[in-house]
C-alpha cells in the first residue's frame, strides 16, 4: 500500500505550458506517472509531451477521470487555479508555488475543508510513493521503495533523508512535504493518521523546524491517542536567531513562540525519538 498516490493515480498538470510545468510534466512521465490531461487557460488544443491541454478543469474532467491536480502557476493565479480544482471536486491538490499570499491559502484551506478534499501546500515539492507514482517536482531516482514514511516541512530536507536512506538500503513507503508556508492544507497530524493505517509504513519520519505549532500538536495527538509505529524526529533551525526568518516563510520564533526547544520537549514528553542530526536519524532509523 502507500497514502495519497498509487500507480493507478491520474493526474492533471494546471500550468502545464508554462516552463516549469512543462519541464515537469515530462519528468513526471518518465517516472511513469499517469498524467492524463493539463489545464492552461486560452491553451486548449494544445498538448505537452503528448499530453492535452484544456482551458479548465472542468474541461479536462468531461474527458478525463481525475485523481489529483499539481498545480505550478505563477503565486497571483494560485487562488483561482486552486478554487476551480476543488470546485471540480479533484480529491488531491497539491500546490507547489511559494509566496502564495497568506490570505489566500485560508481561503483555499477552509474551501478544501468545506468540499472534503485535501490540500498538500502550498510551498511543497509535493508527494511522492516511490516506485509507484508522484505528483510533485522531486527526482524520483533519490527515493526508493520500503517501509519508512516521511513527513516534512522542508523539501531539501525531503530530498537529503530520503537520498540518504536510500543509499543506506532502506526505503520510503511515501514521502510528504507538506510545505514550509504558515497556513498548510495538510499538516503533521493528519499525515500521521494516514500512515498510521498504512500496512506498508513501519517507522514513521518527522522532519520539523522552528516556527508554528505543527510540531507540537503531532506531539498532543500521539500522546492522547497513543501511536503504533516508531516515530523518529529532526527539528531544524536550533540555533536561529529569534525574529529572523530562516528560509521557509513559517520558519520564524517571534516572542518566544516555535522554538526548537520547546518542539523538542513536547515530542519527547510524547515518546518520540528526537535526534540531533541527520546522521544521527539514519542511525535509529532501521
Amino acid at each position: 500500500m502507500s497514502i495519497l498516490v498509487n500507480a493507478d493515480t491520474r493526474v492533471i498538470i494546471q500550468g502545464a505550458t508554462g516552463k516549469q510545468g512543462s519541464y515537469h510534466t515530462l519528468k513526471m512521465l518518465e517516472y511513469n506517472v499517469n498524467v492524463v490531461a493539463g489545464v492552461s487557460p486560452g491553451k486548449g488544443g494544445y498538448n505537452v509531451h503528448g499530453v492535452p491541454v484544456y482551458d479548465t478543469v472542468a474541461a479536462a474532467k468531461r474527458e478525463h477521470q481525475i485523481d489529483a491536480s499539481l498545480i505550478m502557476v505563477p503565486p497571483a493565479g494560485v487562488l483561482l487555479a486552486a478554487m476551480e480544482a476543488i470546485e471540480n471536486k479533484i480529491p488531491l491538490i497539491v500546490i507547489i508555488t511559494e509566496h502564495v499570499p497568506v490570505h489566500d491559502s485560508l481561503i483555499i484551506k477552509n474551501m478544501a475543508k468545506e468540499a472534503g478534499v485535501r490540500v498538500i501546500g502550498p510551498n511543497t515539492i509535493g508527494v511522492i510513493s516511490p516506485g509507484k507514482s508522484k505528483v510533485g517536482i522531486m527526482p524520483g531516482y533519490i527515493y526508493s521503495e520500503g517501509h519508512v514514511g516521511i513527513i516534512s516541512r522542508s523539501g531539501t530536507l525531503t530530498h537529503e533523508v530520503a537520498s540518504n536512506l536510500t543509499y543506506k538500503g532502506i526505503g520510503q513507503s511515501t514521502c510528504v512535504c507538506i510545505g514550509g508556508d504558515p497556513v498548510k492544507g495538510t499538516d503533521f497530524v493528519d499525515v500521521l493518521k494516514l500512515f498510521r493505517e498504512d500496512e506498508q509504513t513501519d517507522i514513521v519520519i518527522m522532519i520539523g523546524e522552528i516556527g508554528g505549532a505543527g510540531e507540537e500538536l503531532a506531539a498532543q495527538y500521539v500522546k492522547e491517542a497513543g501511536y503504533p509505529k516508531k516515530i523518529v524526529a529532526f527539528i531544524a533551525g536550533r540555533n536561529a536567531p529569534v525574529g529572523k526568518r530562516m528560509g521557509h516563510a513559517g520558519a520564524i520564533v517571534s516572542q518566544g513562540f516555535g522554538t526548537a526547544e520547546a518542539k523538542i520537549k513536547s515530542l519527547n514528553e510524547a515518546g518520540i525519538t528526537v535526534v540531533d542530526t541527520l546522521d544521527e536519524l539514519l542511525q535509529v532509523t532501521r
